[in-house]
């Protein structure tokens, strides 16, 4: 399997685009050009948002781990405070911005270069990656999705080219997710079924991707026909008993089960050497449920540590996968009263999660406990991917009643359901420099 490094080495830019900041008069006139500029790994899928993980609940710190933090602001978002939650030019904000200029950077020469094939698949693939930006974004500094809102609710700016002299508006939450669906939907039908590599996007990625959006948004028969169209090119599983349960990181990078690759910063307080999993969330594996080993390795002082990475590395998974995707497929079935359509799915997938011979199918009478064991089970399959967030901001709206708690020092911080810091602040010199009106307004 290709490496992380050589992948990176194949898609290094040329060397006059390398250079393009100190040479503002040079643009990238090739198809070769264009492809470069989106196999820059480093800038367009290496550092999704890692903050909403950070603000979940699934992990904790020791008051010790906290007190070595060596920067405030981490500590500020550990325990949900409304501003100084970033450093300049080091944030998720930062780094979306740049790689969805890039993407507009494409997007805007593209016309010029000779029709065809690959011009269609570059194209397709800087709609999905400027969508996937905008959706990580908005899943962090955006209030959840509500219809009755959405029009009125602080969305993101749109930058859609690459003029840097327009000035930066936030759109409404709606046009924000609109933007999204219809950078996917411009993508679906340009982009191959099979890319060359999991760092490119492909068609089955883009429906995934639309999957997502809906899901986030509520709108839950989208969801589900959209899943169910990444399914049907992409829908391979992994049999955990195939793996080694003793390995550092049992689950390869590119595994068999990889739509899109990319992974998610890891903030300090999220770093497995600091980051201890929820004991009450660990105890819902049960013996013969093999995620309680791959996932999960044992620290000296009896807690433990999720290793459990669809990266195959330290960095969490930020992609695409078919477990997400069948997951979502089996809640969009259970939310339309399809219980059994939606339960198959469920099983479809624990199946492979057990240890041989041991699983017995889940079953459910009724929607409403269909639903929740798959939003249990969501939980349990797709941690530390920056998922749970978004997750618990969405069913909040649906009456889920979470609250955040967390205790440091013996003082406890609370994160009461749809509070407005379920947007995080926007770092502090983009709203010096741009004039935006700040969230919590």
């Amino acid at each position: 399997m290709i490496s992380i490094a050589a992948l990176l080495l194949l898609a290094g830019c040329k060397k006059y685009l390398d250079e393009k900041s100190d040479k503002k008069l040079v643009v990238p006139s090739s198809l070769a050009d264009l492809q470069s500029i989106l196999d820059a790994y480093s800038k367009m899928s290496f550092g999704e948002p890692g903050e909403g993980e950070v603000s979940s609940t699934d992990y904790y710190i020791t008051d010790a781990n906290y007190n070595s933090l060596s920067k405030d602001n981490l500590r500020r978002l550990y325990t949900w405070q409304k501003d100084y939650l970033f450093e300049s030019l080091s944030n998720s904000w930062y780094f979306g911005y740049t790689s969805i200029y890039a993407a507009n950077s494409v997007l805007d020469q593209i016309s010029s270069v000779p029709p065809g094939a690959e011009r269609d698949n570059i194209k397709g693939q800087a709609h999905f990656f400027r969508a996937k930006q905008y959706l990580n974004l908005a899943g962090v500094f955006t209030p959840a999705y509500d219809p009755a809102t959405a029009g009125n609710d602080l969305g993101l700016p749109l930058r859609l080219n690459t003029d840097f002299n327009a000035p930066s508006v936030r759109a409404s939450n709606e046009a924000t997710y609109q933007q999204i669906i219809s950078d996917l939907k411009a993508a679906i039908p340009l982009l191959p079924v099979m890319p060359l590599s999991p760092i490119r996007p492909s068609k089955p990625a883009a429906y995934g991707l639309l999957a997502r959006t809906y899901l986030f948004m509520r709108r839950y028969p989208e969801a589900g026909r959209y899943a169910d169209s990444c399914l049907q090119h992409f829908s391979r599983l992994i049999d955990y008993n195939t793996l080694n349960a003793a390995a550092s990181y049992p689950l390869a990078q590119f595994n068999a089960e990889t739509i899109f690759f990319s992974v998610m910063a890891t903030p300090a307080p999220i770093n497995p050497s600091r980051a201890k999993t929820d004991p009450d969330l660990y105890n819902q594996y049960t013996a013969n449920d093999l995620r309680k080993t791959v996932f999960f390795k044992r620290n000296t002082d009896g807690t433990y540590a999720f290793k459990g990475n669809y990266s195959g590395m330290l960095a969490p998974f930020g992609g695409l996968s078919t477990n997400e995707i069948l997951l979502i497929r089996a809640e969009a079935a259970i939310r339309q009263n399809q219980t059994t359509a939606g339960m198959e799915d469920l099983n479809t997938l624990l199946k492979t999660r057990w240890k041989t011979g041991t699983f017995v199918p889940f079953t459910a009478a009724l929607p409403a406990e269909a639903l929740e064991l798959v939003l249990k089970e969501r939980r349990k399959e797709l941690l530390n991917r920056g998922l749970r967030w978004m997750d618990i901001k969405r069913l909040n709206k649906e009456g889920a009643n979470i609250t955040l708690s967390r205790t440091v020092a013996g003082q406890v911080y609370t994160l009461p359901p749809n509070d407005p810091r379920y947007a995080l602040p926007i770092p502090e010199d983009v709203i010096q420099l741009s004039g935006m009106p700040q969230n919590f307004r």
